[in-house]
């Protein structure tokens, strides 16, 4: 009943990749799986067949997703089972979703939905280099239009060599990782981050990538031709159209629409002024039978309209819809400590796209947990990018952030973190607001992220920016590069390529192509202006920072870290935590405790200098090691008939006993002491067994002219002997001591 075909090459370094068909998820229109040792991929597509009523776009979803049981973990949630995308599978659906969807026809419009899913995994074999090969498989062996195949790759970089599909531990060792992806001609998607690439090596980069996508796209349509040739792709028609009013509405909207795309006007009076000339367009249909149906395919010819006057005016005058020309940046302004209360803050406003960014700074405890199958543990750096809909004047209910928010926060922060240094003590949250918006908003949020980490006191390596290129093509082979794009022209042109970067070179990337026929020479005259234009902005953000302030703020906590022995950790915390507890309410600091390579991490946050000086001296008390012979001075903890036990250090109590306290034989300890009592004291034993400590006062006190010292009572039987060292942190016993007011023995 099965129809199992295998297909199995080397991807050129020794590394086998396996695809598999005709077992799993039979019943999905397209689906197979990817393995590459213990990893396992899953891939299915499913479309339907027709399309809504109304829809004029592909509605394609691409989900990503890895099962728990794929690294033999149960998901920690309450209810212990899958939930929700994290970040980071968000984050490779959103790559995928990227480098497909531009390889299917512009009038197809069924639901299409790709599933990959990590059903097994090798902790070493990063899965996200292979999902794109599995989704494009999935689609090449199915029946729905598909311009493919596709695939992606990761190029890392050590030692000056690139390197393909890096596994998790080469890459740490990499000072790149770049993903590419894009067909057997072309690339249409880039992403990455990196220390500082030339646009030289860059490139270099993006080509090698592409030599290991051929070699891929060559085995999906090897499997194939093994498996009978490609389905026939299925007959749909999506699109309602009507040729002599398309021809009607371009030729009679074009000149109005040329003259406003002249006009230099801004965003908003440049839409309402369209906005005019179509609602003026459309009162000609009032009163048909079928104005529902004109309405809607005039809207449709007019935005055509609209996309072609804007191409051919930047193609053929080389002026854009703000009256830039191609190389030209956005009038830019910037300002630093705009949020008193915050750690660091700064607004960046380029053009009619606005950047409010706060840092805040924090400790251990403010990690981040992250808790995915293949991302397990805690983060340090986070970046979250907020874009209300009143940044570009509509009314949208707030909700929770969505794919489009959490890549763009992802591509901000991998800009930055290469130029924060990793001894950083501290936790960094970087939250940028977008205020107004009219693109390149994430990489507003690079450039005001970089002027408030170093507003916050942060020792940045280096100030760091951030561009969005362009493109504008036609037929014929013509092309504009287009520097610092506006949000018109990334919706109506062909390439949205971010580049971050210092003045030294780029740190981060992000480039998605909507066109085939992409040249290496575009690309390099992009990388050239992105460059141009990168230093222009980190100029025109020197005017209002130019190194990471000398201090941090007066109101920003501060962290001290101690490294304690290991053993020393259960004394610190105390039993249940009581001991820890006690020093962060006593002292108002925030403290965490971490034990890693054999050693105690200690980590202490107050914004009082005082209260951390009060916080560090506790705990260097209860690490320190009582020495005999030395003196103290103690705190009387408790008197009892044989003495009184007086903390020397912090957790650490000895016994004074009655006889030890003066050369005067004392009958009592009535009236001697009161708690509280604070007293000079000399360590004179150590037991040896027990660690109790024993102490006198008297040995501190001139002994008097003719003193002779009494005999000692005999011991009475049963005499308790239980007094000594009563350490909160290791249960000592507070239960009384030797009741022989003589000197004790032994």
């Amino acid at each position: 009943m099965m129809n199992i075909q295998t297909l199995s090459f080397d991807t050129g370094d020794g590394r086998m990749i396996e695809i598999e068909t005709g077992r799993l998820a039979r019943q999905a229109h397209g689906s197979c799986v990817i393995r590459v040792g213990k990893t396992h991929l899953l891939a299915t597509v499913v479309s339907n067949y027709d399309a809504r009523e109304g829809i004029d776009f592909l509605p394609l979803s691409v989900d990503y997703q890895e099962k728990f049981a794929a690294v033999g973990r149960i998901p920690g949630s309450f209810l212990r089972r899958e939930g929700r995308l994290s970040d980071y599978e968000v984050l490779i659906s959103r790559l995928v979703d990227r480098c497909l969807r531009p390889l299917f026809p512009e009038d197809y419009h069924a639901d299409t939905q790709v599933m990959i899913q990590l059903i097994s995994s090798d902790e070493n074999i990063l899965p996200d280099t292979y999902v794109g090969l599995a989704a494009s498989t999935a689609l090449m062996l199915s029946d729905i239009p598909f311009l493919g195949p596709i695939s992606e790759v990761r190029v890392g970089r050590i030692d000056g060599q690139l390197v393909l599909n890096p596994t998790a531990e080469e890459l740490k060792k990499s000072d790149v990782d770049l993903v590419v992806g894009g067909t057997a001609n072309d690339l249409n998607m880039v992403e990455g981050e990196m220390q500082e690439l030339s646009e030289e090596e860059f490139l270099e980069a993006l080509k090698f990538g592409h030599e290991a996508i051929k070699l891929q796209c060559a085995q999906q349509l090897a499997l194939c031709e093994q498996m009978g040739g490609r389905k026939p792709a299925r007959e749909y028609n999506h699109e309602d159209n009507d040729q002599e009013l398309r021809q009607r509405v371009i030729a009679e909207t074009s000149p109005a629409i040329r003259e406003i795309a002249q006009s230099g006007k801004t965003k908003k009076e440049r839409s309402d002024a369209f906005k005019a000339v179509l609602n003026e367009y459309l009162t000609q249909f009032d009163g048909q039978e079928d104005k529902d149906r004109m309405v809607r395919l005039t809207k449709k010819y007019f935005h055509e309209a609209e996309y072609n006057q804007m191409r051919a005016m930047i193609l053929e005058e080389g002026k854009r819809l703000d009256g830039r020309s191609t190389t030209q940046v956005r009038p830019i302004y910037t300002e630093v400590d705009v949020v008193p209360a915050a750690h660091g803050s700064s607004l960046f406003t380029r053009g009619e796209t606005q950047s409010l960014t706060t840092v805040t700074l924090g400790g251990k405890l403010d990690e981040q947990l992250l808790d995915a199958p293949m991302h397990h543990g805690h983060s340090r750096l986070m970046l979250h990018y907020n874009f209300p809909s009143f940044s570009v004047g509509e009314a949208r209910p707030n909700r929770a952030p969505g794919r489009r928010e959490i890549g763009h926060g992802n591509l901000a922060l991998r800009g930055l973190k290469a130029m924060i240094p990793s001894d950083v003590p501290y936790v960094i949250r970087i939250v940028s607001d977008i205020l107004e918006s009219n693109g390149s908003s994430s990489m507003a949020t690079v450039c005001a992220g970089s002027m408030a980490l170093m507003d916050s006191g942060i020792k940045m390596n280096k100030p760091v920016g951030g561009i969005a290129m362009g493109l504008i093509t036609d037929e014929s082979g013509n092309y504009k590069v287009l520097t610092d794009i506006l949000g018109d022209e990334d919706h109506l042109g062909d390439m949205d390529f971010k580049v971050v970067g210092t003045t030294d070179g780029i740190t981060a990337c992000q480039m998605d192509i909507k066109i085939n026929g992409l040249k290496w020479e575009m690309v390099a005259q992009a990388l050239k202006q992105a460059r141009d234009g990168r230093l222009h902005i980190l100029g025109e953000m020197d005017k209002s920072i130019t190194a990471p302030a000398a201090d941090l703020k007066p109101h920003t906590p501060r962290v001290e870290m101690l490294v304690v022995d290991k053993e020393f950790i259960g004394a610190i915390i105390g039993t249940g935590g009581k001991v820890i507890q006690d020093i962060q309410a006593r002292t108002e600091t925030t403290i965490s405790i971490e034990e890693k390579d054999g050693k105690g991490y200690v980590e202490i946050l107050s914004n009082n200098a005082e209260n951390m000086e009060a916080a560090i001296s506790i705990i260097e008390g209860i690490i320190a090691v009582p020495e005999v012979g030395t003196v103290y001075e103690g705190t009387v903890r408790s008197i009892m008939d044989f003495g009184a036990f007086v903390e020397i250090l912090p957790g650490k109590d000895g016994l004074l006993h009655i006889s030890e306290i003066t050369w005067e034989r004392l009958g009592s300890m009535e009236g001697v002491f009161k708690e509280g009592d604070k007293i000079e004291v000399k360590l004179i034993e150590v037991d040896a067994k027990s660690g109790k400590l024993r102490l006198s006062r008297k040995a501190l006190l001139e002994k008097p002219e003719g003193y002779v010292e009494p005999e000692p009572r005999e011991r009475r039987p049963g005499g308790d002997r239980r007094g000594g060292d009563r350490d909160r942190g290791r249960g000592g016993d507070r239960r009384g001591g030797d009741r022989d007011r003589g000197p004790r023995r032994g």
